[in-house]
This record gives C-alpha cells, sequence and structure tokens, in this order.
C-alpha cells in the first residue's frame, strides 16, 4: 500500500497510522506488515504487506471482516487518514527469486530501504530477464555480498513493471552499495553487458529509485521481531 502523504503532514499521519497496528494487536491478527516512509522522491508512506498466495489475502479479509470492532475501528481510522493523504495505491507483486540476489535479510534488523521501479516496454519482459540474470551473473564475480529481492506487479500499476528491494541496518551501508554496483558494472563480461545493453535500449521506459527508512510506530509486527 502506498500511501501519498500531504506535504507538512508527515507527523499527524504517522499518528493516525499508529492507531493500526494498535488495533490489529488487539484483535491478534497474524497479518504483519512493515511501514516504511520516504527520504527521496514523493511524500509517500509503504507498507509492505507479505502474504503466501492469494488464498492468503482472501483468509485475511474473512478474518477482518467477522470481526466487527475491528471494521469500525478500520473505518474511523481510514476517515482521520483522508484528512492527511492525497492518493492512495494498493500494489500487488510477485516475487522473483530467480531474479534476486543473496540471502532474504533479516527483518527485524533493516532499517533502510532502497527501492528501484523498473517500468518495461510490453512485450519485452524476457529482455528484464536476461539483464537481471546477467547482473547476478556479474555481482556473483565482484561483488558477491550484493543483496536484492525482485518482485513483479501482478495488479494495482502498469504492466510490465517490477519492483527491486535492498536493505540496511545503517544509512552509511549505502556507500558499499553504490560501491558494490559500480564494481559490478565494470567487471561485467562482454555478453553480461551487452544483455543490460539490450534492455536499457530495447526495453526499458524509465527507471525510479528511491530510499525509505522503517517506521516502528506505524508496523505491526511480531513480538519476537518488536
Amino acid at each position: 500500500v502506498r500511501e501519498e502523504v500531504k506535504v507538512g503532514r508527515g507527523a499527524e499521519h504517522a499518528r493516525i497510522e499508529a492507531g493500526w497496528p494498535a488495533a490489529f494487536e488487539r484483535a491478534k491478527s497474524p497479518d504483519y506488515y512493515l511501514a516504511m516512509v520516504s527520504m527521496t522522491g514523493p511524500s509517500e508512506a509503504w507498507y509492505i504487506i507479505p502474504a503466501a498466495n492469494h488464498a492468503a489475502i482472501g483468509e485475511s479479509m474473512k478474518r477482518d471482516d467477522a470481526d466487527a470492532a475491528l471494521s469500525a475501528e478500520l473505518a474511523r481510522l481510514s476517515r482521520l487518514d483522508a484528512e492527511v493523504l492525497n492518493n492512495s495505491r494498493t500494489i500487488q507483486a510477485v516475487a522473483r527469486p530467480e531474479l534476486s540476489m543473496g540471502a532474504f535479510p533479516d527483518l527485524a534488523r533493516q532499517r533502510f530501504w532502497e527501492i528501484t521501479t523498473f517500468r518495461v516496454r510490453p512485450g519485452h519482459e524476457q529482455d528484464f530477464d536476461a539483464a537481471a540474470k546477467a547482473y547476478i551473473s556479474a555481482a556473483q564475480r565482484s561483488a558477491p555480498g550484493t543483496t536484492f529481492r525482485t518482485y513483479e506487479i501482478i495488479a494495482g500499476a502498469l504492466t510490465p513493471t517490477y519492483l527491486v528491494f535492498s536493505s540496511i541496518q545503517s544509512y552509511g551501508e549505502f556507500d558499499q552499495m553504490m560501491a558494490n554496483g559500480m564494481q559490478t558494472m565494470q567487471n561485467a563480461s562482454a555478453d553480461e553487458r551487452a544483455a543490460l545493453q539490450k534492455f536499457s535500449t530495447d526495453a526499458l521506459i524509465n527507471a525510479e529509485t528511491n530510499r525509505f527508512k522503517l517506521d516502528p510506530r506505524q508496523s505491526y509486527v511480531s513480538r519476537e521481531t518488536r
């Protein structure tokens, strides 16, 4: 869920949003999520909600609908939220582990995220796949500590679009992330460069990278993670 927050209303929005975790905690909901707020780009708050599949999402909706007290509280919070938002968009994306690199991070320790959105020309999905695999191949040689997760949007936004998430524990680690990226590109083989160039020239409409920081007040996580 991406919420576009009115300029100057970030603190008020965070206060209202803290009501959601409190409501889910009272309802003993098992549906956890992480909240992050933008540090670059538009003034936004993102809520990243994992689900194993569509059936799990359906069960979550049933649980919420069956809880009258929870439904009433969420409706109340939504009305308050409307006063401090310009817009809201719900997006569904599916994990692409074959286009991702490195072990999945310990989310309890992550504090900052870098998210790149790749918008691709229809019919050129294979070019994105080839470029991602070429980059991974080059990174495995040049910067094996590189980690990122790739997701493909399936609903809620224009497609084909891909989201690539990287996360770190301290902001200074972005320096190493940038160095890893530069080293990977410099040491790419001729074939890897060709795949990356083909994607950039033929398939890519545009790409946008933004950075976010965790907001624990707006997040709803397990007691162990907290």
